[in-house]
């Protein structure tokens, strides 16, 4: 996506440890129009697959799978990093590890809102090492509910964790994956 990808080379940042700050577009400020063009793309890339809801994990997942969810017509389930006390009944429930913060999260999602009738698009804003895909994915296990595919917006392509999840069979979709950071300088995979 040559717009997303414009963006990302005025507006982004890239900080040591091979991280990539998108923060004033994408996941902290959010550029709505952006995010439109980003949620008509996943539509004409899985518009075939018959999807039920859009899942994601909190919290900068949120926005892009709503104004995917948009154009799909369907409800967005994100799983939450904590707990509290408005959860009702039964979770499912899956560890992940977040690469930006290296730390493991417990995420949940209720039952109720992801069963095995569901066909779900797992959305996402970054996919590096795709620690936070395979707890999605987890949890649809669990809940036995179909994957129809995987949509990231940016995909650290050097890191290996879109081709581990292609590898394994799953239509991972990304809209521009970063193939090297080296120098604070970006390639993209054309």
């Amino acid at each position: 996506m040559e717009l997303l990808k414009e963006r990302i080379r005025r507006d982004g940042r890239i900080k040591d440890g091979n991280i990539i700050k998108v923060d004033s577009f994408l996941n902290h400020q959010i550029d709505i129009d952006l995010l439109n063009e980003i949620g008509k793309e996943y539509k004409r890339l899985f518009n075939k697959e018959n999807i039920t809801k859009v899942i994601t994990i909190e919290a900068s997942g949120i926005a892009v799978a709503c104004l995917t969810a948009r154009y799909f017509n369907v409800p967005v389930v994100f799983a939450k990093k904590s707990e509290s006390k408005n959860i009702d009944g039964d979770v499912y429930r899956t560890t992940v590890t977040s690469y930006t913060r290296g730390k493991d999260y417990t995420v949940i999602l209720e039952k109720r809102y992801l069963t095995s009738n569901d066909r779900v698009l797992i959305i996402d804003d970054i996919l590096a090492t795709g620690k936070a895909q395979l707890g999605l994915l987890d949890i649809c296990k669990q809940a036995g509910a179909a994957v129809a595919g995987i949509g990231v917006v940016i995909e650290k392509g050097f890191q290996g964790g879109g081709d581990r999840l292609r590898k394994t069979g799953y239509n991972v979709q990304s809209l521009a994956i970063i193939d090297s950071m080296e120098n604070k300088t970006l390639q993209f995979r054309e």
